[in-house]
């Protein structure tokens, strides 16, 4: 490719930026300072608000452009001055958005009538639907499980209330995700930067008055055959395969759990972009070669990120990566690729407005970093790579590097450990991952209508997670597998300085033609 007028172009689209670091700020208002995000909202208070976000939106907004700069193609340097005020305008409208939004959420999500049960330990009654499966609670004595349920109605002193609000339960035994469910016990505060509105630990057994409607009763019958396929084989295979395919960690033993976070390979374990990259590009190709058109294709391929998070339930990478890709169908459907940036930047707004709680989930936090890391690095690295060692295997080394870097200051902030082979250890287990995901959720969907079928998938499956096991275990035990880093606010900014220097060499290292 050669450059000219109709190659320019700016290869890092950040236009976006701006009003998602807006909606996060204001998203972290509404969690941590609930009182001030509620009189921020109001007319009068807003703007003096949110002024401060829309400053810090503003400069990033400068800085971004003048590196954009050093990627714009076609050697043309355009004046950027013009851009800021229309960034300040839309950061200005996006965390306004996200201070009104969230400020009605926070005043939905804590009636009086649960401070005075909470506040005189009073037993209350619940009835709704599962909204988040049970999972078994770690490092309790105890079996103890944690669901959420999403009420419609509490009883308290006797007299039903109808709202509708998140309720997060432990007890020692759960409820199908989406089955109608009647509880009783006993309330406790939750705190302003949790989802869930009231925190009930139950005086006894769930009662499920009603299944699941049809289309959740169809994805557990998908979750229980993972874990039925995955039975008859080795621990860590066991443990492993419904983790990679489903999301469901419940199996996976404990010291494999810490061998893969040593190896920076427990986001292989979180269903999230990559799985839905890898399903759509397979549903893609498959539509392609039997030649649909593109309207059908993309269909096809957004039914099969529906049925996927319908399977894994909303997490929220998940959701993350389910709006991500309803983002690049859009794209597609309008005959253009949609640049990454955009597109992230785009997903981060909507999902902040809906949940302003995600601001400070880590799950959700590792999944926008480790993305970002993809769309801002991974095609400079390609780039920069391709002239030694080729495109194919410059994509492949390119991808967890990229995304390592980008989650790289989140996880040195939390676990102030650095693993110098996860790199390694994430270009090693790439050719296991897409067979895994595949062939793990063939054998669960096969699992109930074909099991003989589902037994040779499964073992195609658990050979990709036996190895990615092992490839854990093995980076776990090198020497050096974990340093130490530098704790608290000067780690971060050391590790920010790290991933700036080396997304600057990247992009001015990337050829420009």
């Amino acid at each position: 490719m050669t450059g000219g007028p109709a190659a320019a172009s700016v290869a890092v689209d950040l236009r976006l930026v701006p009003p998602a670091l807006a909606a996060w700020g204001a998203a972290l208002l509404v969690v941590l300072a609930p009182q001030v995000a509620a009189r921020a909202a109001r007319p009068a208070g807003f703007l003096v608000a949110v002024a401060g976000i829309v400053v810090l939106g503003a400069a990033v907004r400068v800085v971004a452009t003048g590196c954009g700069r050093a990627v714009e193609r076609g050697g043309h340097d355009v004046p950027r001055r013009r851009h800021v005020l229309p960034a300040a305008a839309m950061s200005l409208a996006t965390a306004a958005v996200v201070l009104v939004s969230g400020a009605a959420a926070q005043e939905a999500r804590a009636p009086g009538l649960l401070l005075t049960a909470v506040d005189g330990e009073r037993s209350v009654e619940v009835v709704g639907r599962v909204s988040v499966g049970p999972q078994q609670v770690r490092g309790d004595e105890r079996s103890v499980v944690r669901f959420t349920v999403m009420a419609s109605a509490v009883r308290v002193d006797g007299t039903w209330h109808r709202l509708r609000l998140p309720v997060d339960v432990t007890g020692p035994q759960g409820a199908p995700l989406d089955a109608a469910v009647h509880l009783r016990g006993v309330p406790t505060a939750s705190a302003p930067d949790e989802r869930a509105a009231l925190r009930v630990r139950l005086r006894e057994e769930p009662v499920v008055t009603g299944p699941p409607r049809a289309m959740h009763t169809w994805a557990g019958q998908v979750r229980d055959g993972a874990r039925t396929v995955a039975g008859p084989l080795p621990p860590d295979v066991r443990g492993l395969l419904p983790a990679v395919t489903v999301g469901d960690t419940d199996a996976v033993p404990a010291d494999l759990v810490v061998a893969m976070r040593a190896a920076g390979l427990a986001h292989v374990t979180a269903v999230s972009g990559a799985h839905f990259a890898i399903l759509g590009a397979l549903v893609l190709a498959v539509t392609a070669a039997a030649g649909a058109p593109l309207p059908v294709r993309a269909a096809a391929a957004a039914a099969a990120g529906a049925g996927l998070l319908l399977v894994v339930g909303p997490e929220p990478s998940v959701v993350r990566a389910a709006v991500m890709g309803g983002v690049g169908l859009v794209g597609l459907l309008a005959g253009r690729r949609a640049a990454g940036p955009a597109a992230l930047s785009g997903a981060v707004v909507a999902l902040l407005v809906t949940d302003p709680w995600l601001s400070l989930d880590v799950g959700f936090v590792l999944s926008v970093a480790a993305t970002a890391g993809l769309v801002v690095l991974g095609g400079p690295l390609v780039e920069v790579w391709a002239a030694r060692c080729g495109r194919d295997l410059a994509a492949l080394l390119a991808a967890p590097v990229a995304a390592q870097v980008g989650c790289l200051p989140v996880t040195l902030a939390l676990w102030p450990t650095l693993g110098p082979w996860s790199v390694a250890a994430n270009i090693a287990v790439v050719p296991a991952v897409a067979p895994a995901t595949v062939l793990g959720l063939l054998a669960a969907l096969l699992a109930a209508p074909w099991p003989a079928a589902a037994d040779v998938a499964a073992a195609g499956a658990g050979a990709a997670c036996w190895w990615i096991a092992g490839v854990a275990r093995g980076a776990a035990g090198m020497p050096g597998a974990a340093l130490a880093w530098w704790p608290g606010v000067g780690g971060a900014v050391a590790a920010v300085l790290v991933v700036v220097g080396v997304a600057v060499l990247a992009l001015r290292r990337a050829p420009s033609t």
